[in-house]
């Protein structure tokens, strides 16, 4: 009988302290949501003031204010819909990119640009325009410059597109938005980055670029430094088809690079 009760109090004890425990990780992993969604939300405010507040006063300002209006409905909604931490994160991540847009329209205005708005390792290692570039692929022009202008209206922050780095600058097209709502490159898309970006400082090769490294990564395959992991690793991170906004969490990519709509972009007679 004592053997029998000694049994059923440790068959309760152990399914108590299992439950408890279980309740003590729930409650946890709730906290780390709920503090991912609040510094996501703090973003999406802040980001919000911006779009409210400030109108652009030339064309390019106004099409960087345009982009971050867009990148602002992405985070409300994305925001509303989050349920893990990692869904939370893309919205901060989404913000933060809107905020990039705002502060390339205060520089295109004459305005300071406002305070350092958080690093992300895909846009450093994008590489950014660094000088003006004028090229004719299939009978249209493409411009991309450093500096926001009359015929380089269009901004990207830089950062993977489709698995595919783009670098920083101002563009006369944005060409990487059909890559960006389709999730994959077109065919043409490597001889434009070659005429565009050959022998820029900071910017991959087109090869290596079709292949989805950046101009560190170039480096580092050419001298050897990678040498077993670059197979496994680089495949696995910069292979896929844009990983920007994907993820199975989303059910369905929902969230996804055609999430911010290319705006009927029309390649003008580019293949892409």
């Amino acid at each position: 009988m004592g053997t029998a009760i000694f049994l059923i109090v440790l068959v309760v004890v152990i399914v108590g302290g299992g439950l408890y425990f279980s309740r003590q990780r729930a409650a946890a992993r709730q906290r780390e949501l709920d503090d991912a969604k609040a510094d996501a939300r703090r973003l999406v405010e802040r980001l919000g003031g911006q779009v409210l507040n400030l109108n652009g006063n030339d064309t390019a300002s106004m099409q960087a204010m345009a982009d971050a209006s867009e990148r602002y409905n992405a985070a409300g909604s994305q925001l509303e819909q989050a349920r893990t931490i990692e869904q939370a994160r893309l919205v901060k991540e989404t913000a933060v990119e809107g905020l990039y847009y705002v502060r390339a329209a205060r520089v295109a205005m004459g305005m300071d640009p406002g305070p350092q708005l958080p690093e992300e390792a895909e846009r450093e290692r994008a590489g950014k325009v660094t000088e003006r570039r004028d090229v004719d692929v299939e009978g249209q022009h493409y411009s991309a410059s450093p500096e926001p202008g009359q015929d380089t209206p269009y901004y990207y922050p830089g950062g993977r597109v489709a698995g595919r780095p783009v670098p920083q600058g101002w563009y006369s097209e944005p060409w990487w938005k059909p890559a960006l709502v389709a999730g994959a490159w077109g065919l043409g898309s490597m001889f434009l980055f070659s005429a565009m970006f050959s022998g820029m400082s900071g910017i991959a090769s087109a090869s290596a670029w079709e292949s989805g490294y950046d101009a560190g990564q170039q480096d580092a395959l050419e001298s050897g430094d990678m040498g077993g992991d670059g197979g496994g690793d680089a495949g696995g991170d910069f292979g896929g088809d844009g990983g920007d906004m994907g993820g199975g969490d989303w059910g369905g990519g929902d969230w996804g690079g055609g999430g911010f709509d290319g705006g009927g972009f029309d390649g003008g007679g580019f293949d892409f």
